[in-house]
């Protein structure tokens, strides 16, 4: 049997819960959905809740640095997690 040549190279894992939480966009920003969207929000105006759907852009260059570690390859495929609309 022949030994496959190995390249030198690793294979990175992409860390599953970063790459639902965040995509890129076509321009390459990272955005996110908001949090608190599933419960205690009856006392919330019908503007915040609304606001719940828009997806926000990432902003900080140590956020930024991070997420791009974790899933190293977002930009390549484009995971898109749906923006949950406020109900």
């Amino acid at each position: 049997m022949v030994r496959k040549k190995t390249t030198g190279k690793y294979k990175l894992k992409t860390h599953k819960s970063t790459a639902k939480r965040f995509r890129m966009t076509g321009s390459g920003k990272i955005v996110r959905t908001k949090g608190g969207q599933s419960h205690f929000r009856r006392r919330r105006s019908k503007r915040a809740k609304r606001q719940f759907g828009e997806m926000q852009v990432v902003q900080g260059s140590g956020f930024l640095k991070r997420i791009r570690r974790l899933a190293p390859y977002m930009s390549k495929y484009r995971t898109t997690p749906t923006a949950r609309t406020a109900k």
